[in-house]
């Protein structure tokens, strides 16, 4: 269905009060019954049997064969109650506007054309001031040095409008290697299955890029030559699809392999209570000091350093 809706769907996507109002059916983004199941725990950076998201929280008594799976790191309670209660209150003092599949977003950041590969500032004009302090706080997690955040987007999950996401890469053209996302209001779960779409996502040019994170998340020296290998999909291997808990109050950090050679979505079923989160990406290389394009993203990062 192409025409515009009140809701704010188009396209193929939907959620509960377009699909009752047009009749419409949900996409359904089955899973690979063949594909075994994990769930990631935050403190042993391993993933264990099962669906569950709350199997973590049996650590260390885990059951199962453990799976080292590499890209996902959690930092348990990174904001306290205060903090979080004090952002919230920002959050919702401010307008939300209508996104896809139930959500609703803030979008501070430029305005990006990921298929013509074009930026533009727009109105961006920096952040809000209730929320610098998430972003000073990123200097206490290590992988994070030098983590220059040039757009935050708020986004919205309500249960009563089915919300949810499909299944995607975050694009490679613009958004650099380190994925960050604070959890509020509500614990929720990602779902992460293998990439099996390649040429999607301007996943081309990662090759292209100094990788930033090692396999463990330490930090690479800043003028490495070494770039990110993508696995090509091989149709004899069966591919893991791991569940990552994503606490409320926690922050998530998807790099490499989790970010590169797995979509992430977010199933309607795991949205229970009202989840709000905020999701943070810097630049790629390309428009960075010495890349291709630094004075055109160096307009952007000027920006990015001013809260109102």
């Amino acid at each position: 269905m192409d025409k515009p809706r009140p809701c704010g769907c188009k396209g193929r996507r939907t959620c509960i009060i377009c699909e009752d109002v047009f009749k419409l059916t949900q996409d359904s983004y089955t899973l690979d019954p063949q594909s075994p199941t994990y769930v990631y725990c935050p403190y042993c950076n391993k993933c264990y049997p099962g669906w569950d998201m709350n199997l973590y929280k049996k650590h260390p008594y885990h059951e199962g064969e453990a799976l080292n799976y590499s890209g996902i790191f959690i930092k348990m309670d990174f904001l306290s109650s205060e903090e979080h209660e004090r952002l919230i209150k920002g959050i919702d003092d401010m307008p939300w506007d209508l996104s896809q599949s139930g959500r609703r977003k803030q979008n501070f950041g430029p305005k990006c054309n990921f298929k013509k590969r074009k930026i533009r500032l727009g109105d961006f004009g920096g952040f809000p001031a209730f929320s610098k302090f998430v972003q000073d706080k990123f200097k206490t997690v290590p992988m994070l040095k030098n983590f220059q955040t040039i757009e935050q987007c708020s986004l919205e999950y309500d249960p009563e409008k089915g919300a949810s996401i499909d299944p995607h890469v975050d694009d490679c053209w613009i958004w650099g290697e380190r994925i960050v996302t604070v959890n509020l209001l509500s614990d929720s779960v990602l779902t992460l299955t293998y990439n099996k779409r390649p040429e999607k996502y301007n996943l081309d040019l990662v090759s292209s890029y100094p990788q930033v994170l090692d396999y463990d998340g330490d930090l690479l020296n800043s003028k490495n030559n070494i770039s990110f290998n993508i696995e090509p999909l091989n149709s004899e291997i069966i591919y893991p699809v791991v569940r990552v808990p994503m606490p409320k109050y926690s922050l998530l950090v998807m790099y490499g392999n989790a970010r590169y050679n797995y979509e992430h979505r977010i199933f309607r079923e795991d949205i229970t209570d009202r989840r709000v989160c905020l999701a943070y990406r810097e630049f790629t290389p390309t428009y960075l000091e010495n890349g291709a394009y630094f004075e055109e993203g160096n307009l952007v990062t000027q920006k990015a350093k001013i809260y109102w």
